[in-house]
């Protein structure tokens, strides 16, 4: 049975690069990788916080990791950061587009044309320009999996989060035609679309008094996600088989029923 999962779900050796990888589901899904064995690229603006990152990840789990401080937003340091990677490790297996924004929380018509577009430039721009670049790689060798990671607010609407939203929508939509495009070269797209769980991000929101009612009354299961919940999922997605792409996998605990 141990040859089998291995045969199966094995990363020993693979070499994967994570967007936003300092923290919440980008570091979730780092570290996972890192436990299994493969090399670690991880990507973030901030130069101190991905370092930090990495030599806690590398320290932890015994992996090789480098940390890139890069704007995805920018397409020559993405291309640029994407050609250190290969030199360093050969290649790239695994694509995570984690690195995202949230909404300035704003009702759409006070959102500043500056506002919409920060969140749109990181969120669905940041995934192009990234998954551009490394699949340029992955198609000289004929192998790749991409991972994006979508949102519920892909399919629900959420008051004051306009950019956010739209743009997770068409983060799914981008999935979807670059799994069509990409399929010829056995290259997998897939999007991963999170419900609720709890990250640095929203931790602040969700142990308020407001938050927690929201829990409580929107939530199915009545609380949020733990990160850990997502390690299995980030498995498969990283090896599933070439059949599984273009699919959205949504996994938020029945919000979006």
């Amino acid at each position: 049975s141990s040859n089998l999962l291995n045969r199966l779900f094995s990363l020993e050796g693979k070499t994967i690069l994570v967007t936003g990888g300092y923290s919440g589901i980008g570091r979730t899904f780092a570290e996972t990788f890192a436990e299994l064995g493969a090399n670690l690229a991880i990507v973030a603006r901030n130069k101190e916080k991905i370092q930090a990152a990495a030599a806690e990840i590398a320290e932890k789990y015994g992996a090789r990791v480098i940390a890139k401080a890069a704007d995805v937003n920018n397409s020559a340091a993405v291309d640029e950061l994407v050609q250190e990677v290969v030199a360093e490790f050969g290649q790239v297996d695994v694509l995570v587009n984690s690195a995202g924004i949230a909404d300035s929380g704003k009702p759409m018509v006070q959102v500043s044309d500056e506002e919409f577009d920060r969140v749109m430039g990181v969120n669905l721009r940041g995934t192009f320009i990234v998954s551009r670049a490394v699949a340029r790689e992955m198609i000289k060798r004929k192998s790749g999996r991409i991972i994006n990671i979508a949102s519920l607010a892909a399919k629900r609407a959420i008051n004051n989060m306009s950019g956010y939203c739209t743009s997770k929508a068409a983060v799914v939509h981008l999935t979807r035609t670059m799994a069509l495009e990409l399929m010829r070269h056995n290259i997998q797209v897939n999007a991963l679309c999170p419900g609720y769980f709890l990250t640095d991000m929203n931790r602040e929101f969700f142990t308020s008094e407001t938050g927690l009612k929201v829990i409580k009354n929107t939530m199915p299961m009545r609380r949020l996600g733990d990160l850990e919940e997502l390690k299995s999922t980030a498995v498969y997605l990283a090896t599933c088989p070439p059949f599984l792409t273009g699919v959205d996998l949504y996994i938020d605990g029945g919000h979006g029923l």
